[in-house]
């Protein structure tokens, strides 16, 4: 941005943009996956950004096929080098772009060229200047699960011999269970980057699954009052040790000797317990120790599930395709609302589709809200920047300042980031195109995007997700699957699967019982079956988890081992 400023080139601003997409490309994962991803950006943008610019100078009509047909690309394309969708979403979206500056040949190039500097400036930046710690993310993450596990059981510890607020219905019943399930999967998704070099997180969220199955148990335990209540608060305050100790094995030079003293002191806990739920718990946590202490996992004791979650390729090239299909459809019906309404920024009201239709129609309707409401504050916040000073020597260092704000809201909330991030464009492209109206076209073009995707993702193969009882109905039977194969004495891993398959069921009901912040749940209350089944489930969840904790103690009683 300085040296298009300094140069007077406003055709650099494409470099700006290419910096700064390449930039948000950039995600968690080992450095040869990070390189891959963004060499691949910088390489596919920029004959995107050629054919595209290039292409739209026969005409609207090239404009209204080639836009739609490099979206539909790029989506595949992503999919097809990408875990996630990232990699496909900034590519179409700089096919969008590109479409919105016709040019003819030569400066089609140029542009191009242009992309293509600034794409391997930042891709230089990361992984050559500026390198940052691969397994940040990984650490950030697995100390979110340890968080989240820690709150709950200091709640846990603190009801003593009171009652359990989730012994009776309230609108945050199970939080805790819910906010650890999160974090444990937004884990998982990250680890997936990571195959076989981060092994110590592999074996943190091995430890912490075991952790939070002794939870729910020992939750269960308070909520029905099992077990004497002096037990109950030793076991609670229990978890603090073997915690502590995962924590510590996320270090590098953690001492095992520090460990070893945790699994000791879990043992001389547990020989003063004499409820076997109680018991088992502790051996669990021991259990835990035992995964961070040591590499060698394939004992049956601490056997892990097969990750469920996987997708195969086949299955996301599907998918895919289906949304590089509804993104090109609605791509077109953008692009002709663009003429008919004479807008002057059409390809702002693309950017705005492409990244709104991501998913089903909730995830879409949640985007479409989050993206028009940031877009509102953004464009209002960007008018009273401009109104304040035109001074490029003031407006350059905050776009600089903008950009490191936006990168870093990213993952935190769609709607502040977007926010940040609509003030930036704005604030850049005003810097490298004076005009007027910018701000306001920015916001009637989001709205136009935000509402093509909803309509897209409504008609185009409408995806509205399960029904909610359809979702309670098969977590109760995944956690009566999960109860049965304990009460039956099936083997360990075959028990682990199943409490796997459990959790990810409850999952569902959950992100479905509270999307939109509950909406869907006030607008469409649950009648009285579905409130005693998803009660139902819970419990039986917790049945089940002090079922096998309670198996666990009667195994190792010391009179059994004489």
């Amino acid at each position: 941005m300085i040296l298009a400023l300094v140069a007077g080139q406003p055709s650099l601003g494409w470099a700006v943009f290419a910096a700064f997409w390449t930039c948000l490309c950039d995600g968690p994962g080992p450095h040869a996956m990070r390189r891959r991803t963004l060499g691949l950006f910088v390489l596919i943008g920029t004959a995107i950004a050629f054919t595209g610019s290039w292409a739209a100078s026969a005409g609207t009509e090239a404009g209204l096929a080639v836009g739609p047909a490099l979206v539909f690309v790029a989506i595949l394309v992503g999919a097809a080098f990408s875990l996630d969708g990232v990699l496909g979403t900034l590519l179409a979206v700089v096919a969008v772009v590109a479409v919105g500056f016709p040019h003819p040949l030569p400066t089609a190039t140029a542009q191009s060229l242009t992309f293509l500097a600034g794409g391997s400036w930042a891709f230089l930046l990361i992984n050559l200047f500026w390198r940052i710690d691969p397994t940040a993310s990984l650490h950030r993450n697995a100390g979110a699960v340890i968080t989240r596990l820690s709150d709950m059981a200091k709640d846990l510890a603190a009801i003593g011999d009171g009652g359990h607020r989730d012994a009776q219905w309230h609108s945050e019943h199970a939080e805790h269970r819910r906010a650890v399930r999160m974090a444990m999967e937004r884990l998982r998704a990250v680890l997936a980057r990571y195959p076989g070099d981060a092994r110590r997180y592999h074996n943190a969220l091995r430890a912490t699954e075991i952790i939070f199955g002794a939870l729910v148990a020992l939750d269960h335990a308070y909520i029905h009052k099992l077990g004497p209540t002096t037990e109950r608060a030793v076991t609670a305050r229990a978890f603090d040790t073997a915690l502590l100790g995962v924590r510590l094995s996320l270090r590098e030079r953690s001492k095992k000797v520090v460990l070893r003293r945790g699994i000791e002191r879990l043992e001389r806990i547990g020989n003063t317990l004499t409820d076997d739920v109680m018991t088992g718990c502790v051996l669990a946590l021991q259990q835990a120790l035992h995964v961070v202490e040591n590499t060698d996992q394939s004992t049956e004791a601490l056997a892990a599930p097969p990750d469920q979650a996987a997708t195969n390729w086949k299955d996301r090239m599907n998918g895919a395709l289906r949304l590089a299909l509804r993104q090109s459809a609605g791509v077109i019906g953008v692009y002709y609302a663009a003429i008919i309404f004479q807008l002057g920024y059409p390809y702002w009201a693309t950017m705005a589709l492409i990244v709104c239709l991501q998913g089903g129609a909730r995830v879409t309707w949640a985007r479409s809200l989050e993206r028009v409401l940031g877009s509102l504050l953004g464009g209002v916040l960007a008018l009273s920047l401009l109104f304040i000073t035109q001074n490029q020597m003031v407006l350059c260092p905050l776009a600089i300042l903008l950009a490191s704000v936006t990168i870093s809201l990213r993952s935190v909330n769609y709607t502040i980031f977007v926010v940040f991030l609509t003030t930036l464009f704005i604030i850049v492209t005003d810097m490298m195109h004076p005009g007027s109206g910018i701000a306001a076209a920015r916001v009637v073009d989001n709205l136009l995007g935000s509402i093509a995707a909803l309509l897209a993702v409504l008609v185009l193969w409408p995806d509205l997700g399960p029904p909610l009882h359809q979702l309670i109905t098969k977590g109760r039977e995944a956690n009566l699957a999960y109860l049965e194969n304990v009460i039956a004495g099936r083997p360990v891993l075959e028990v682990r699967t199943a409490q796997r398959t459990a959790g990810l069921a409850s999952i569902d009901v959950e992100v479905a019982l509270h999307d939109l912040a509950g909406l869907r749940y006030r607008r469409h209350r649950l009648n009285e079956g579905d409130q005693l089944a998803l009660r139902e489930m819970r419990n039986l969840a917790g049945e089940a988890a002090a079922a096998w904790h309670r198996r666990l103690g009667e195994h190792h009683r010391p009179e059994d081992n004489q």
